[in-house]
């Protein structure tokens, strides 16, 4: 059960971050996202899969691996179209 709820917590926390990534780079509009706030998101989610990992967490490993994806994409994004 604790597992289930992890899972679908973990699949709505990741599937937030994909409009935003797909909207970054199709516009290659970044002037409204703020390159810090983006940076420690990457680091708290970076941190999340290092204690899922450490705790052999597979809802918090899964999940955290696709966010590191996606924010870091936005990041990126954020770098080269400044």
């Amino acid at each position: 059960m604790a597992e289930t709820i992890g899972f679908i917590a973990a699949i709505l926390g990741t599937i937030c971050w994909l409009p935003q990534t797909i909207k970054t780079w199709r516009t290659r509009e970044t002037k409204d996202l703020s390159l810090s706030a983006n940076l420690l998101v990457l680091a708290t989610v970076a941190l999340w899969l290092i204690y899922g990992i450490a705790i052999d967490a597979w809802p918090l490993i899964v999940a955290n691996v696709i966010s590191v994806i996606l924010v870091g994409a936005i990041v990126t994004a954020k770098l080269i179209y400044k």
